[in-house]
């Protein structure tokens, strides 16, 4: 039998993991620790595919694991911190994230300590990695979770409030989809994405003028804009076949 290389197998395994093929995921990076018992990467990938799956033993586990590895490992002491707040051991959660705060801090004026802004996108990026993960298993009301939870620790990403609207709307709930891109849309006028989804989302309820307009509207602030000009042309073939 021949054995890869440990950093082929971790690459192997990151490309499942991002495919959603969590299975053989957890196969190629138990390979690396069968190998490596020391592989800081191998344990973090395998303490998210944890996580997600819903095994929190086992997720707390390796990310101790990587930690007394690597102490200064900030991703996982975070992934560590989100996930005992979210099982409700909060001073376990306190304790790691004040560790890990302490890593990305800068001295002030007087000598204090103060906080990184990055912290909170940290955590942010992790919530939004694991809805990522649910919404590619078809879990709706845990991916709406995470996004929310990455919504309101990074108020400046926008694309996760998008994120959020296209889970309204694949739970069915149309009106609420609407209500979120309009509300982005009126705050954020020139945030293009929304405006592309809100015409998506009008187009795929039969308000073909309402997503032409929004399209449009598109255009106008970015006349390159190929993503705006291809559904434009599919709404007017639409109203052609219509007609």
């Amino acid at each position: 039998m021949i054995t890869l290389p440990t950093e082929e197998l971790i690459n192997k395994g990151i490309d499942c993991y991002t495919q959603g093929d969590l299975k053989k995921a957890q196969a190629f990076f138990n390979e690396v620790v069968e190998v490596d018992g020391r592989s800081i990467d191998a344990f973090f990938h395998l303490a998210n595919i944890f996580h997600v799956k819903g095994e929190i033993g086992k997720a707390i586990k390796a990310f101790n694991k990587v930690l007394s590895l690597d102490p200064g490992h900030t991703d996982a002491a975070i992934s560590l911190s989100v996930l005992y707040n979210d099982i409700g051991k909060y001073e376990e959660a306190k304790k790691v994230f004040n560790i890990a705060n302490e890593r990305v801090k800068t001295g002030g004026p007087t000598g204090e300590l103060l906080e990184d802004s990055h912290v909170n996108k940290k955590f942010s990026l992790k919530h939004f990695e694991i809805a990522e993960m649910y919404m590619s298993y078809n879990r709706y009301d845990e991916a709406l979770f995470e996004y929310n939870k990455s919504a309101a620790l990074d108020i400046e990403n926008y694309e996760i409030r998008v994120k959020i609207a296209k889970v309204y709307a694949k739970k069915g709930f149309i009106s609420k989809a609407f209500e979120e891109l309009r509300k982005l849309k009126n705050e954020q006028p020139s945030y293009i994405p929304a405006r592309l989804a809100l015409g998506i989302l009008h187009y795929g309820n039969g308000n073909i003028i309402e997503a032409q307009a929004e399209w449009e509207k598109v255009l106008v602030k970015e006349p390159k804009n190929d993503e705006a000009k291809m559904y434009l042309n599919l709404a007017k073939t639409a109203t052609e076949t219509t007609l």
